[in-house]
């Protein structure tokens, strides 16, 4: 057991490396938003799609077995030293029983897919799962004619069946996404294979993480479906149509590439990130933008070693909306709570509803370290303080469990509680993170 491997018995000890800068490279896994929706396009398509290089989590792990479990044949090989998903399109069958574990993207985008099963297929998870929301996606279901038993809830758990068959005729639908935009990608994946296409209206609030919206629709067309955007309507139209199968290879996770960033900036030296594409829909990558005014040099560097290099300085507060971009909170605000002037993240109220309370989660784990974060109802004000040893609970939420480790970094004595949480969208996290202080 290396010293980065101790603490308490359920507790992770953050490794601890000061202003000791460093310079490496990391190959990111894959992204846990195309691995899920190119599984559920490709579960739709005719032929067999190639998906090179998928990310391997809890969360991907939790798809493919839904997946498995409607009677899809999903072949996982390696080619080329690169992990291969082999998914073969077919109809969908049912009984099943699926579990989705405290997935956002398999709660929300496998009942759409499910529907068009033939048999009556079951979804639970974790205890947090139910809590989470999902009724616009019951309730639009439940509009395209499908039966479900959700105790009145419109949350997990829950049971449905397509009692026409499979087959879901389509049509207009109207649903507030304000709490994800989940909710709508739901809908729109499985549009091409209703009988009249489906045209969406998000009737709520702000829409957040709208590059998330803008990843499904470039995927959706990258499988061969026509799609029509008319943003002054927050309206979306996927005509009916047959997919066809693709041979791709799924971007590095750019949100996970976060705290890595961080190494670079809390240490000093540098940081290049393998891989990082030029043009993307991920939303991580307004990461340059931010990271940039916070004092960082960001640029991209060509070569065998080439990737987007991250050069660290001084840590400077930042005022910013991240409403777009929300699942970069929490690795900001640990940055935030390191830096050299206060910061504003704003924006971010739907935060709330993810894995747990993100917004009282980081309030309340920097400020039992000695910090300074002021909660506000859709905001986070972080004072700059330093801060002390101390346990840092995660609440079964991954980027909480990563923000731990960054403040780890510069304040010893940091334990990370539960840190294999983050193998929700890494696969061994500890020894990544490990490997690159050593």
């Amino acid at each position: 057991m290396t010293s980065s491997d101790k603490g308490s018995a359920a507790n992770w000890l953050a490794p601890f490396r000061g202003k000791k800068p460093v310079e490496v490279r990391v190959v990111i896994p894959g992204s846990k938003s195309v691995t899920n929706r190119a599984l559920i396009l490709a579960a739709q398509a005719e032929g067999t799609s190639k998906l090179r290089r998928p990310l391997v989590s809890r969360d991907s792990e939790l798809m493919v077995g839904g997946l498995k479990a409607l009677g899809l044949s999903i072949n996982e090989k390696q080619e080329n030293g690169d992990l291969l998903f082999e998914v073969t399109g077919g109809s969908l069958k049912g009984p099943a029983k699926i579990d989705v574990g405290n997935a956002g993207t398999v709660m929300r985008f496998l009942p759409p897919l499910a529907a068009l099963a033939d048999g009556e297929i079951s979804f639970d998870g974790d205890p947090r799962s139910h809590e989470r929301p999902l009724g616009p996606v019951i309730k639009a279901l439940e509009e395209l004619g499908i039966s479900i038993n959700h105790g009145g809830r419109y949350a997990l758990p829950l049971t449905m069946q397509n009692l026409s068959g499979g087959k879901i005729r389509g049509g207009e639908i109207e649903i507030d996404a304000s709490a994800s935009s989940q909710f709508l990608s739901a809908l729109l994946l499985i549009a091409p294979s209703t009988e009249l296409g489906i045209t969406a209206k998000h009737i709520g609030g702000a829409l957040p993480s709208m590059p998330h919206i803008e990843m499904t629709v470039q995927m959706l067309r990258d499988f061969g479906a026509k799609v029509t955007v008319d943003k002054d309507k927050n309206t979306w139209r996927v005509e009916p149509g047959k997919l066809i199968a693709q041979d791709l290879v799924i971007e590095p996770d750019l949100s996970n590439a976060a705290p890595f960033m961080s190494i670079a900036m809390v240490c000093g030296g540098s940081v290049t990130i393998a891989d990082w594409p030029k043009q993307t829909t991920q939303p991580g990558d307004q990461l340059r933008e931010i990271f940039t005014k916070m004092g960082a040099q960001v640029e991209f560097v060509s070569g065998e070693t080439g990737g987007l290099k991250i050069t660290g300085g001084a840590i400077h507060g930042i005022d910013v909306d991240l409403h777009d971009v929300g699942e970069l909170t929490p690795a900001i605000a640990a940055l935030c709570a390191l830096a050299d002037s206060p910061s504003y993240l704003q924006g971010i109220g739907h935060l709330r509803l993810h894995e747990t309370d993100r917004l009282a989660a980081l309030r309340a784990e920097i400020n039992a370290l000695g910090g300074d974060v002021i909660e506000e109802p859709t905001a986070l004000r972080i004072n700059p303080k330093p801060l002390h040893a101390g346990v840092f609970h995660t609440y079964e939420d991954h980027r909480l469990a990563t923000s731990g480790a960054t403040i780890g970094l510069v304040v010893e004595g940091i334990e990370v509680e539960n840190i294999a949480t983050t193998r929700k969208t890494i696969p061994d996290f500890p020894g990544l993170w490990s490997s690159l202080l050593s």
